[in-house]
């Protein structure tokens, strides 16, 4: 089975222009996946001898199981199967789809986690006014990603090209190759001292053109991102787990509670579904004091 497995990674990086992360996801499980089954069956087993009581055993493992994993963990696990068969009936590998009659877990839809205004000044003052050129770079990466809601991929791709001082705005890649552009709003100014006077001191001969380097003037990873927010949300007195992703949610939710119109906010984020945008305003329905980010 794992060089269908090998050919279905491929064609989703081809044809449907996933992103890494997503076609990460895809591989490990999957590769959990074709794991149970190869366990189950004590050695390889195609595709067209799966039927559909075994991959509910499948689902049965991975809710009552060791692990026990969550529910939307198990309906992500449970959708990457599903696609992975249904691919292979559309090219006639196997006579018939053993999931296609599978009910994928339901999943309660969580509010998303905020930052109130509050909060979010803390934050962004958490790098200080020390002139190091990592100090420089952290108030310019959190600024950015409080104004402009983009994703932490979205960030460390970025190249020096992608700003247009002119018209104050970035063009950021999304998944699949779509481009946005956004306006840099409150991220301009420090964004402009990090360029002039941090990444110059950060930058090798052979640094690469991103914006945003690390202290080998290499490029920042997602996971180093991930370690200057928990810094500076610890500087900043915030208890709660602060991820990018928490400043994008910010970002929406703000602009939605301004008055901003939901179909420009889902092209700020770079959304493909409005019903996803739309969940901000649930949020923002609730009354909490968990407002957004400027």
């Amino acid at each position: 089975m794992d060089q269908h497995l090998t050919q279905f990674l491929a064609a989703l990086a081809a044809n449907r222009g996933s992103s890494n992360n997503t076609i990460a996801a895809y591989r490990n499980d999957l590769g959990q996946f074709s794991k149970f089954v190869r366990d189950r069956r004590a050695g390889d087993t195609e595709p067209g001898e799966i039927t559909l009581d075994m991959i509910k055993a499948y689902v049965e493992h991975l809710q009552q199981g060791p692990d026990e994993y969550a529910a939307s963990t198990v309906a992500r696990k449970v959708a990457a199967v599903k696609s992975f068969f249904r691919y292979l009936f559309d090219k006639k590998i196997i006579a018939a789809d053993p999931a296609a009659r599978l009910i994928s877990p339901k999943v309660k839809k969580q509010t998303p986690r905020t930052l109130s205004p509050a909060e979010v000044e803390r934050l962004l003052a958490a790098p200080g006014q020390q002139t190091s050129p990592k100090a420089l770079r952290d108030r310019a990466l959190l600024a950015l990603l409080s104004s402009t809601g983009m994703r932490v991929t979205e960030v460390v791709n970025l190249q020096l090209g992608d700003v247009d001082w002119e018209q104050g705005t970035v063009v950021c890649r999304g998944p699949g190759d779509r481009h946005r552009r956004i306006p840099l709003g409150a991220g301009s100014e420090v964004l402009r001292d990090y360029l002039e006077q941090g990444r110059p001191n950060l930058a090798r001969d052979n640094s690469p053109a991103l914006l945003f380097l690390n202290h080998r003037g290499h490029n920042l990873t997602r996971q180093g991102v991930w370690l200057i927010l928990k810094e500076a949300a610890a500087a900043a007195g915030i208890g709660k787990e602060v991820t990018p992703h928490t400043l994008r949610h910010s970002f929406a939710k703000y602009l939605l509670s301004a008055g901003a119109d939901v179909r420009r906010v889902q092209e700020l984020l770079g959304h493909a579904n409005l019903s996803t945008t739309q969940m901000y305003r649930q949020a923002e329905a609730q009354g909490s004091d968990e407002s957004g980010v400027l």
